[in-house]
């Protein structure tokens, strides 16, 4: 649905509901600075208030003072958002301020993202009898600090009113992991624009990169589920200049990584930068070296903005992208990653083939509306019962 369009869908849908149609929607999250969750929570409240409803979000800061680049894109997009500063291990401050929040606001559900609201919070919505919903992103399983944090996210949502995972794959695990089967829905991440693709000349002075030449890039979060070290391991064996975008707690490590392979400038580290997606055209090739996922919104905005994708067969990836819309390998394999890339690099025609295809996909198969209608429906499923 083009921009001109949704929006007088939205206008018309808002001036037509009535008091007793609009929902109060709470989103609670712990933000990073920025994230596939992150951009869900900014585009289903952005969405949804477009749609008429009350939606607000409440971000649990820390430290207090902080300014956050997440609660800043909320603010730009007229998306309400108040924070929760607190620090370090003040759980109990932190439950006080979710619940006043709750008083105040009185929503008809309370929609958690990430470990430490679902673990931490949930409680509180239960003790004021609002429904809560939590949507799992997707799992790390990387340490065993990560599969201690895991297994207590798994067991508060036994006590969810509803869990929505978003593949497939992810709602098996939850089920297999004791997620009551009558809570679990699944909803696919949908697509929802929001800056366009730059131009690549644009893209890359932005990035600042050569205008010219071939480039491979990497887009995500710097920690062991998203594979950083298998890409570094690829630009190893690669003789193209490659960039990766995103900051993490292991970026030192990887840095030191680079180093030790003599990867110097040909491969280029350039941060965490605001509205990645839309540099993507500075790249020939998308590359996603996941050893775990949920439904990646990196892989959605590469299909928006036509750029091949090489990705590893993880979490939900296959559901959304076949071999006719990308290059698939199994996971942990750097030999195969370094093959998909050449070959979208020597056959550039085949390559634009496969992203032109899935920009169609995108656009038929994953598209906001329904996303957003079956996040409502739940919504309302969820204040019926109350």
């Amino acid at each position: 649905m083009g921009g001109t369009e949704a929006g007088h869908t939205a206008n018309w849908e808002s001036a037509h509901l009535n008091s007793a149609e609009r929902l109060r929607v709470l989103h609670l999250i712990a933000p990073a600075p920025t994230g596939g969750a992150e951009q869900i929570v900014a585009s289903l409240s952005a969405g949804h208030r477009e749609l008429g409803h009350d939606v607000r979000v409440a971000a649990i800061v820390d430290p207090p003072g902080s300014s956050h680049p997440f609660v800043a894109t909320l603010r730009e997009i007229s998306v309400p958002c108040e924070t929760i500063e607190v620090t370090g291990r003040a759980y109990r401050r932190e439950r006080r301020l979710v619940s006043d929040h709750l008083t105040s606001f009185a929503p008809h559900v309370l929609h958690t993202h990430g470990y430490r609201p679902d673990v931490l919070d949930a409680g509180v919505a239960r003790r004021q009898r609002v429904p809560v919903v939590a949507t799992v992103h997707g799992f790390t399983r990387m340490g065993w600090r990560g599969r201690l944090y895991e297994a207590l996210q798994v067991w508060a949502l036994r006590r969810f009113d509803a869990v929505v995972a978003v593949s497939d794959p992810l709602a098996q695990l939850l089920r297999k992991r004791g997620v009551p089967a009558r809570v679990l829905r699944t909803i696919v991440n949908a697509w929802r624009p929001t800056t366009p693709p730059l131009p690549r000349r644009e893209a890359r002075a932005i990035l600042g990169v050569p205008a010219e030449g071939r480039r491979v890039g990497w887009v995500g979060r710097l920690t062991p589920e998203k594979g950083p070290d298998l890409f570094i391991q690829m630009v190893a064996r690669l003789d193209v200049p490659c960039s990766i975008i995103g900051e993490g707690r292991d970026r030192p490590l990887l840095e030191a990584r680079a180093r030790q392979l003599g990867l110097g400038d040909r491969l280029a580290w350039h941060g965490s930068v605001p509205n990645a997606g839309r540099l993507l055209r500075a790249f020939d090739v998308l590359v996603m070296s996941s050893r775990t996922e949920g439904t990646p919104l990196v892989l959605f905005e590469a299909m928006a903005a036509s750029v091949p994708v090489v990705a590893t067969a993880v979490g939900g990836v296959p559901d959304v992208v076949s071999e006719t819309e990308a290059l698939l390998v199994p996971p942990q394999n750097t030999e195969l990653l370094v093959a998909a890339v050449h070959r979208c690099l020597e056959y550039p025609q085949e390559a634009e083939r496969r992203a032109a295809a899935a920009m169609r996909r995108l656009a038929a198969s994953f598209s906001a509306q329904p996303w957003l209608d079956a996040y409502l429906a739940l919504y309302r499923e969820l204040q019926w019962r109350r």
